[in-house]
C-alpha cells in the first residue's frame, strides 16, 4: 500500500466551486439569477476561511497538483478579496 496520498476529482471540483462562489461574492461574477454583481464580503471571507482551514487540515494528505490548486485558489482569492475591501 502506497503512503503517498491519491487524486480525487472531487477534491479538485470542491476547489473550483468554492473559488467560484467566492468570485461571485466578490462581484467577479454575475449573480445566475440576476445578471447582477454584487461584492459580499462577509460571505467572501467565510469561504476563503474555510479553504484556509482546509490547507491545514489536509497538510499531507494531498497531491501536489492539489495542493497547488488550494494555494492559487487562496493567492488569487485574497488579491480579489483585497481589492473588494478597499474599494469598500
Amino acid at each position: 500500500m502506497s503512503d503517498s496520498p491519491q487524486a480525487d476529482n472531487r477534491f479538485t471540483d470542491f476547489i473550483l466551486l468554492q473559488a467560484q462562489n467566492a468570485g461571485l461574492f466578490l462581484g467577479q461574477l454575475p449573480h445566475p439569477t440576476t445578471g447582477q454583481r454584487s461584492v459580499n464580503l462577509k460571505a467572501a471571507g467565510s469561504v476563503i476561511n474555510c479553504l484556509e482551514m482546509l490547507v491545514s487540515k489536509t497538510s499531507g494528505n494531498l497531491t501536489n497538483s492539489e495542493s497547488q490548486l488550494l494555494e492559487k485558489a487562496l493567492v488569487n482569492l485574497r488579491s480579489l478579496y483585497k481589492e473588494a475591501e478597499d474599494l469598500a
